[in-house]
């Protein structure tokens, strides 16, 4: 228990270790009306190389990869991430923008993170959903949380952490936009104590101000990433 208690201590502190880190930056303006992507070229400043008009359709306009959610139960998180950027759907290649869908089981979470790249507007679709978010340093780490319901918006500033917690008895779903068609993401935990190779077990200790045991215990549960 005392190990246990320890943990829950350093994940709070990770909170702040990260907060101040990230740099701005947002996706340079379009040169064309569409850029559909090319995914086997090189990524260039403002994306992929573009397809050839003849040979891109009409159909890059449209997706229907998030009308669907994938099983919030397939990761010990109880939440499933359906990515709708450029990757996944090529037309919104040098149009800076994307989505994704995010299914929760009931007392699932999206693990606290950061996009680096972009702010996030999100609409909840399904269930109740907790929604957190810690400011900079500036405003003092502050704390921001209020649960968000069926039809309901919230909006995180680029950069900042943030994370959602399933209250309900019901399973939840949400869908949200990005500013940039490749947002990022930095998991806190999965950052901290599974980077590869992983950051030095002192570092982490005058960090956190724990012991070793518990910056190692930590460790165990994040190798092979999420």
């Amino acid at each position: 228990m005392e190990h246990f208690n320890k943990a829950l201590t350093a994940l709070s502190a990770m909170l702040l270790l990260l907060a101040p880190l990230l740099t701005m930056a947002a996706d340079p303006d379009p040169l064309q009306d569409f850029c559909v992507a090319d995914l086997s070229g090189t990524p260039s400043v403002n994306g992929h190389p573009c397809q050839p008009p003849s040979s891109a359709g009409d159909e890059f306009l449209f997706s229907s990869r998030i009308a669907t959610g994938g099983d919030p139960l397939a990761n010990p998180n109880g939440s499933n991430v359906t990515e709708l950027d450029v990757s996944e759907w090529p037309g919104v290649n040098t149009l800076g923008v994307s989505m994704n869908r995010v299914d929760f089981a009931p007392g699932g979470t999206n693990p606290p993170h950061v996009h680096p790249r972009a702010t996030e507007v999100g609409l909840v679709t399904r269930g109740e959903l907790l929604v957190d978010i810690i400011g900079s340093l500036d405003t003092g780490n502050r704390y921001y949380s209020k649960v968000v319901r069926a039809g309901e918006t919230f909006v995180i500033p680029r950069g900042l952490i943030h994370f959602q917690f399933n209250v309900g008895r019901e399973a939840a779903a949400m869908v949200v936009s990005f500013n940039s068609q490749n947002p990022g993401i930095v998991f806190v935990p999965l950052t901290l104590f599974g980077s590869s190779p992983p950051i030095p077990t002192p570092v982490l200790v005058k960090a956190l101000r724990v012991d070793a045991e518990v910056v190692e215990l930590l460790k165990s549960k994040f190798t092979g990433g999420y």
